[in-house]
C-alpha cells in the first residue's frame, strides 16, 4: 500500500540528541512532500515549542500537540481538534503534585500559542528552569496553582527524576480510573522525565487518526516514526509503524520495524526506504 501520511515525533525522532535538525532529514521530508505524501508532526510538545519545528519545515497539515489533546494550524492558530483536561480533576492533579512535592504546571490558552502557568519551580530542577527560561514568553508565574483553575485547561503536567515520575504515574494510573489518560515520556539516560495528564479521549493515535479521517487516508496508508512510550498509540494505529534504533525499552520486542537513531538520520533512511524507495 502506498504512504499517503507520514507522521513523526519531535524529540528523540525528528531532532537528534542536540535538539538539532539534520539538512539530510529536512531535505528528505522535503522531497517526501514533493512527492505528494503529507507529512505531520505529533508530538507531546506545547505547542508554542513544536510550532517552530513545523515552521522550519514549512509542513502545512495541523500541528498535533500535548500528545494528542490539541490540534492546531500552524499559521492561523485555527483549532482543529480539541480535548480540554476536566476543571475540578485538574485541581485535584494539582494537590497530588504537592503532596509528591513534585514541579507541577498547567497548560492552558489554547486560543493563542498557549500559555505554563505555575506557582513553583524546584530550584534543583534545572532542565525545567531552562525550559521555562527558554519559553519565557510563555509562561505565567501565580500565587496559586490550585486557585488559578476556573474553567477546563489544556492539560496538568509533572516534571523531575524518573523515580518520582514513575511513583506518580502508578498512583494515578491506579486512582484516576479511566477519568483522565496519564501520559509518560521518559529519558531515562538523563534521569528526566515528563509526565502527562490529558483527556481521556486524546492521545497521539486518536489524534493522528482524526487528521487522517479528515483527508479520507486508511490507517494502512499512514507510516509513523517515534521512540518514547507516548508514541505507542500511534504506533499501534499506523499501517506502518516504525521505532527508532535509539527508542525506549517500552516499544522494543512489540514488533514494530526498526530504524536507525535520531544522531543517524533515522528517519530520512526510513522514508527513503518506505516512501521514496531509494
Amino acid at each position: 500500500m502506498q504512504i499517503k501520511l507520514l507522521a513523526l515525533d519531535i524529540d528523540g525522532t525528528l531532532l537528534n540528541s542536540q535538539n538539532k535538525l539534520s539538512d539530510h532529514t529536512k531535505a528528505t521530508i522535503q522531497r517526501a512532500v514533493f512527492a505528494g505524501v503529507k507529512v505531520v508532526l505529533v508530538t507531546g510538545r506545547r505547542f508554542h515549542a513544536a510550532r517552530p519545528v513545523a515552521q522550519d519545515l514549512n509542513l502545512q497539515l495541523p500541528l498535533i500537540t500535548h500528545n494528542g489533546a490539541l490540534t492546531k494550524d500552524t499559521q492561523t492558530l485555527h483549532i482543529f481538534d480539541y480535548h480540554p483536561l476536566d476543571k475540578d480533576l485538574a485541581r485535584e492533579l494539582i494537590l497530588v503534585g504537592r503532596e509528591h512535592k513534585a514541579d507541577t504546571l498547567c497548560c492552558d490558552n489554547p486560543q493563542s500559542e498557549g500559555l505554563l502557568v505555575f506557582d513553583h519551580i524546584s530550584e534543583d530542577n534545572v532542565r525545567l528552569r531552562a525550559y521555562m527560561s527558554m519559553f519565557h514568553q510563555y509562561t505565567h508565574q501565580v500565587r496559586d496553582l490550585y486557585h488559578y483553575i476556573t474553567h477546563p485547561p489544556i492539560q496538568i503536567f509533572y516534571v523531575g527524576g524518573c523515580d518520582l515520575m514513575d511513583e506518580i504515574a502508578e498512583r494515578l494510573t491506579r486512582e484516576l480510573h479511566g477519568q483522565a489518560k496519564v501520559v509518560l515520556t521518559a529519558y531515562r539516560k538523563l534521569d528526566l522525565a515528563i509526565l502527562d495528564v490529558i483527556n481521556p479521549q486524546a492521545s497521539k493515535g486518536a489524534a493522528l487518526k482524526t487528521l487522517a479521517e479528515s483527508f479520507n487516508i486508511n490507517a494502512d496508508e499512514v507510516m509513523a516514526i517515534g521512540d518514547n512510550q507516548n508514541d505507542l498509540e500511534m504506533l499501534e494505529y499506523a499501517g506502518l509503524p516504525i521505532i527508532m534504533a535509539n527508542a525506549d525499552e517500552s516499544l522494543q520486542n512489540k514488533g514494530f520495524t526498526t530504524t536507525l537513531s535520531n544522531d543517524e538520520d533515522g528517519v530520512a533512511v526510513a522514508i527513503e526506504k518506505y516512501i521514496l524507495h531509494s
